[in-house]
């Protein structure tokens, strides 16, 4: 006689363990703590088996006879429920190990050792937000070029087209760093760019040679802090990048060599940095020593002497001496390479001092060493042209 939600619903424990049979096999197994059971016994090549259908009230009583026939139909295709049963929970099991988050992951820690800090945290950051919670579960063999196209959009949707392009191209490192660990064989990502919008060009506002005069003259002016002030002008003067001269530390200034070494790991490119000083550029540094030298860093943080200088620090003194839109600080290293390029000095020099990186590593590591001589006489008369005007 078949069984009756209310029949289930009201099974009391009892001292044993007692079934309560809804026929083809099938009963509900009540234990004496109270917990209910869905069972199905069956015969598979001559052997009776038994097969585990769910919990009740988790799996309903019209769940468990769904369950159950689909187990006879199992058995009458020649199969045995258990074995399938137990295929579907191994699929699984590596779907969640070859999930996309865990490779994602994966792929970081590979790449991490040859990125900045920064940069490593930023990608992490990126795909926790914006990837993770809409496909990090799911088995990276599962995933269509549809559904990276739909998360992607949500990137485009905002307007964030440069970081959108950044975490695309992480994606498809992703997909390719699984097939080749075998764990993929196809990449959804590969095609996807020309479904996307590109990032605007972006062009950093910069200073002309005959603008640099004005702008000297407006920073020489400026009432404010005088370590701002300063590492505005040292921007001027060595076209590093801004975080690199944020960021930097008193221990890597050798002033008897006049010689300032970037470590990698501060570096965009993950290579050491040599940046010869001119006369004035040390100048500059030993008098902002005098006030800062104590301390890590060269420009420490207004309100936490611990951390570096704001990022925003020296475009707010650009903006206060009237050059906002006109001038940033990432600008002055086109301005310095423009004007150099003008003089006639090498290539190989510029591109050096500003740290563009040879791709050849060994080539680029020796001439790195190669042209510190040039770049010395380079960056003095660089140094020399800025404070005549």
């Amino acid at each position: 006689m078949k069984l009756t939600a209310r029949q289930v619903s009201t099974a009391k424990p009892q001292d044993k363990p007692y079934k309560l049979s809804d026929g083809g096999g099938m009963y509900l197994l009540v234990n004496p703590n109270g917990s209910r059971y869905w069972r199905l016994k069956y015969r598979y090549a001559g052997k009776e088996k038994l097969l585990a259908l769910g919990v009740y009230p988790d799996v309903t009583l019209a769940d468990a006879r769904d369950k159950r026939n689909e187990a006879k139909r199992v058995i009458a295709a020649g199969s045995d429920p258990s074995d399938v049963k137990q295929a579907i929970k191994n699929a699984k099991a590596l779907a969640m190990q070859n999930s996309f988050e865990l490779i994602a992951v994966e792929w970081h820690k590979h790449k991490k050792p040859n990125w900045s800090s920064g940069y490593a945290d930023d990608i992490l950051e990126s795909l926790r937000k914006d990837i993770f919670p809409y496909i990090g579960k799911r088995a990276i063999t599962d995933i269509k070029p549809v559904d990276m196209l739909a998360v992607l959009k949500k990137l485009e949707e905002r307007g964030v087209l440069d970081k959108l392009k950044k975490i695309r191209q992480a994606c498809k490192q992703i997909f390719t760093y699984a097939i080749i660990t075998g764990r993929a064989e196809f990449n959804p990502v590969a095609d996807l760019a020309g479904a996307l919008k590109p990032p605007k060009q972006q062009h950093y506002p910069h200073l002309q040679r005959d603008e640099l005069g004005g702008f000297i003259e407006a920073l020489m002016d400026y009432s404010g802090s005088k370590i701002t002030r300063t590492a505005t002008f040292l921007l001027m003067y060595t076209g590093v990048r801004t975080i690199e001269l944020r960021a930097a530390e008193w221990k890597e200034f050798d002033f008897s060599n006049d010689l300032w070494q970037i470590p990698k790991e501060r570096m965009k490119m993950r290579r050491p940095h040599l940046v010869p000083l001119s006369r004035q550029v040390k100048a500059m540094l030993l008098e902002v020593k005098s006030i800062t030298g104590r301390g890590k860093y060269v420009f420490p943080g207004r309100n936490d002497a611990g951390k570096p200088m704001s990022e925003a620090s020296i475009n707010q003194v650009i903006k206060r001496v009237g050059y906002d839109g006109r001038a940033t600080g990432h600008g002055f290293r086109h301005t310095m390479s423009t004007i150099l390029h003008e003089q006639g000095f090498n290539t190989a020099w510029i591109e050096a001092q500003l740290a563009h990186a040879d791709k050849n590593t060994i080539r680029g590591t020796y001439n790195h060493a190669q042209y510190l001589e040039g770049r010395r006489e380079m960056v003095q008369w660089y140094a020399d042209f800025l404070a005549t005007l």
